[in-house]
């Protein structure tokens, strides 16, 4: 007998579980996945290349880009394989400069791909500057 108040419950009956599956695996959905992933992998890529084959500014954008990340990149692992943080200013100035300076890249070539209501390509240029020598400046401090 049960306590007043509780209530109990029946069992579950167990469901047979089928080993049927389609032929393209246990996952039904893992071929639609990757093929609408890979078209839309395609699309970007399409479209990637029709803006900077228009502007070739944003083609030196891009390849500066790159060019910082392996910088940063070099850099980490160079402490890294060295195992020493001696120079851990310089270290910090260095990749804080790379991604400090990708991220100005990256909100120039927004203005330039879709111009901001009231600012022009060289105003955007101009703060561009401005704000990278403003970075080197506090970089160079931060060094001592």
């Amino acid at each position: 007998m049960s306590p007043v108040g509780v209530v109990t419950m029946s069992p579950k009956r167990k469901k047979a579980v089928s080993s049927v599956q389609t032929r393209s695996g246990p996952f039904p959905w893992s071929g639609t996945i990757s093929r609408d992933f890979t078209d839309a992998f395609n699309v970007s890529l399409k479209a990637y290349w029709d803006q900077v084959k228009k502007d070739n500014r944003l083609k030196l954008i891009d390849i500066f880009c790159v060019f910082l990340v392996v910088v940063a990149f070099v850099q980490t692992s160079f402490m890294v394989l060295i195992r020493d943080t001696f120079p851990f200013n310089a270290f910090l100035a260095g990749f804080i400069v790379c991604v400090g300076q990708f991220v100005l890249l990256m909100s120039l070539r927004l203005q330039l791909v879709s111009p901001f209501d009231g600012i022009s390509k060289n105003r955007a240029f101009g703060e561009f500057v401005l704000a990278s020598l403003i970075l080197h400046f506090i970089s160079l401090h931060f060094i001592n």
